[in-house]
């Protein structure tokens, strides 16, 4: 019959232990809800690219879109009513524990994509954006 072992030793080099922190990163996710107003006459299209980014102003990572709620993806359009407003969330992964302010840029193909700079960071990573 074999024996069992409950609690095996192992020594691990406190070294080792050390190097293995520096790989270690906390998953998270950075949420922005945002407004966007309507003209007051005709009314808004409004729609989301996949190719939208949290940049970080101190480095060059990008935190890429991980979903978004009550806003279509291109290319379809979602049709904001005169005088409305439309109240959507982004969720984007994380960003880098040493980022202290961001852009939020949809990188598109055409004019009037989505910009709001210099969001500054908080410790939450709630963000609210009239765009």
């Amino acid at each position: 019959m074999p024996s069992i072992i409950t609690k095996p030793k192992v020594d691990i080099s406190e070294d080792l232990l050390a190097e293995l922190e520096t790989f270690v990163q906390t998953e998270g996710q950075v949420i922005v809800h945002c407004l966007l107003y309507s003209t007051v006459k005709t009314g808004t299209l409004v729609r989301i690219w996949p190719t939208t980014y949290l940049f970080d102003k101190d480095s060059p990572h990008r935190s890429e879109l991980v979903t978004a709620e009550n806003i279509c993806y291109y290319p379809t359009w979602q049709q904001v009513a005169p005088g409305k407003v439309a109240h959507f969330t982004l969720i984007f992964s994380a960003l880098p524990r040493a980022c202290s302010s961001f852009d939020l840029v949809e990188v598109i193909p055409q004019l009037n994509g989505f910009n709001a700079p210099n969001i500054q960071r908080n410790d939450t990573d709630v963000y609210y954006v009239r765009l």
